[in-house]
């Protein structure tokens, strides 16, 4: 699927990434700031109002480049937010291995704070009913997974995907790592913690729409085996993700079936953040972009 866009007055933006894939950048005057890439609809950096790279991107990743020189914003520009409209539809080959037609709208936010939101629409332009599951994929950026806790899903049930996904029930009083965790949290809470105590500082996820939360790090044996992360890494990462993967959505014709949303604050004052769906087929697709920018002041 191909891809075009339309700036309102903000050309600066959009540019060619170190990698040559298209990206746009979403910049607030006080200093926050967001990459949003056209391939995927993958948001590759997430900057504090200091500067500090709050997204965790592997040294040995050689798809997403992070540029350390963001473009500027005019000197007219106002206070306010500033986002980017993504929509994905399918291709004719595509259709073809999936017969469902759908449109799926993607808008990634930056507010003045440096709080970062992306909110998902799902449409079923289908003459019949499909099925699919949905995961914000996020790699938050942390000082020493051994020092970090979770708080906010205790006493909660979840499936182990370390055990072929047998059910057990949360018993900490937060979520701490010593050894690889793979887990599918259910019905949880609309706003849960990160803290890092060495940093000083927490990551706030709210949500909604989204029953599940998936906390994935893989610890220093399965981090050896992986191609996409050095032997050492897993240390400074910690994956959450905000999802609908124990019970698929069935999304009928006609229908705007999902309307998710999942924002991140830092604290005080991450991530990359890959939107995975699975459908039934099994298959995983990317999102091409038509996409427009636009300035809220």
């Amino acid at each position: 699927m191909g891809h075009s866009a339309a700036l309102w007055d903000r050309s600066e933006l959009r540019f060619q990434g170190l990698n040559g894939i298209e990206q746009v950048a979403l910049r607030v005057p006080r200093g926050a700031s967001a990459r949003v890439s056209l391939h995927g609809g993958q948001v590759t950096s997430w900057r504090n109002e200091r500067g500090e790279e709050l997204l965790f991107t592997s040294s040995k990743n050689k798809i997403w480049s992070i540029d350390n020189d963001p473009p500027s914003l005019s000197p007219n520009d106002s206070n306010g937010k500033v986002f980017v409209d993504l929509l994905l539809k399918p291709s004719e080959d595509e259709l073809k291995c999936w017969p469902h037609c759908f449109e799926f709208r993607l808008r990634v936010s930056l507010s003045m704070d440096g709080d970062l939101t992306l909110i998902s629409r799902i449409r079923n332009i289908n003459g019949r009913p499909f099925n699919f599951s949905i995961a914000y994929h996020t790699y938050f950026s942390v000082s020493d997974i051994s020092e970090i806790r979770i708080e906010g899903l205790e006493t909660l049930d979840y499936l182990d995907n370390l055990k072929q996904r047998q059910r057990f029930t949360e018993q900490g009083d937060a979520i701490t790592f010593e050894s690889e965790v793979d887990r599918i949290y259910l019905g949880t809470p609309n706003v849960v913690a990160i803290l890092d105590h060495e940093k000083k500082r927490t990551f706030v996820i709210r949500k909604g729409g989204l029953p599940d939360m998936v906390v994935w790090n893989p610890w220093e044996k399965k981090t050896k085996s992986m191609a996409d992360l050095g032997d050492e890494e897993y240390k400074q990462m910690l994956c959450v993700d905000v999802a609908a993967i124990e019970r698929p959505i069935t999304l009928k014709p006609g229908k705007n079936g999902l309307v998710a949303w999942n924002s991140l604050l830092f604290l005080p004052a991450i991530a990359a953040i890959i939107l995975i769906i699975s459908w039934e087929s099994s298959e995983r697709k990317k999102l091409s972009i038509s996409t427009k920018v636009f300035w809220m002041g």
